[in-house]
């Protein structure tokens, strides 16, 4: 029987668990992964249960970009069969930016091409001290094209402008400073620790109020700050705090209690 390209685990807790499974190949992307990651992220994104979403991966790498038996199918593609493998992985990563779930990678070993998209589209990522990255199209004659919303977001316009046309190789220390990683650890098993307590914080908090945290970022960022946004931001949390979940989390803290969510 076939190993599954992804593997989906859920905890009683409500962590939903994706984990990248083929490390053989260092866990390349090609269609079936793609399509399997694609149809996760969005299934996971509609689950009320689910509190947050750890995107990991077996073996050595996180996700060393395109398997190259897919890139040699590419090389004899038309070029709308080249865009409508793209738009494939762009739904891909869109599904997993756009759920209203807080998201965490876990980087070990390689995140290269569309795996370093991938841990961009995160909410949060964490790698261990060994992990590289890279932005290599540029020497196949290539672009990053599809990943590039997600890592200009993430490391900014100036960063992009070097590591998009030197496809330099970068560490754990260098993602850390570039803002594409948020916390390293030593090694890969300190990865399972430093997961637990990200989850442990983010478990303590009311699930609608992230989901809508999520919404107001991408609403706000690189808006001007002018009265339509004064007033849409008074508007949001004028909604928000007649929720029934606000009027939780509020009498809870006002009696000295856990909140009904807090479940650990």
């Amino acid at each position: 029987m076939t190993e599954e390209s992804a593997v989906l685990h859920f905890s009683t807790d409500g962590i939903a668990t994706i984990t990248l499974n083929r490390p053989e190949v260092h866990n390349a992307f090609n269609e079936e992964l793609i399509e399997r990651l694609g149809d996760m992220f969005e299934d996971v994104g509609h689950q009320d249960g689910v509190r947050a979403v750890v995107i990991a991966a077996a073996g050595k790498s996180f996700c060393a970009g395109a398997d190259l038996n897919w890139m040699k199918r590419a090389a004899h593609f038309t070029e709308e069969d080249n865009r409508e493998d793209s738009l494939a992985l762009g739904r891909m990563l869109k599904n997993l930016n756009d759920i209203p779930k807080p998201t965490i990678a876990l980087v070990q070993g390689a995140a290269y091409g569309g795996g370093l998209g991938l841990v961009a589209a995160c909410d949060i990522a964490i790698g261990v001290k060994a992990a590289k990255f890279c932005l290599s199209e540029v020497k196949l004659g290539l672009l990053p094209a599809v990943i590039s919303p997600y890592v200009v977001e993430a490391i900014g316009v100036r960063a992009c402008r070097r590591y998009f046309l030197t496809a330099e190789l970068f560490d754990a220390e260098a993602a850390l400073r570039l803002g594409l990683l948020h916390e390293v650890v030593e090694d890969v098993h300190l990865l399972a620790e430093a997961r637990d307590e990200m989850l442990d914080k983010l478990i303590k908090n009311a699930p609608g109020a992230m989901a809508d945290s999520k919404d107001l970022i991408y609403t706000v960022a690189g808006r001007p700050i002018d009265q339509d946004l004064v007033e849409e931001t008074a508007d949001r949390i004028g909604a928000r705090r007649t929720t029934e979940e606000a009027a939780e989390g509020i009498s809870a803290f006002l009696e000295k209690r856990k909140p009904s969510w807090h479940i650990i």
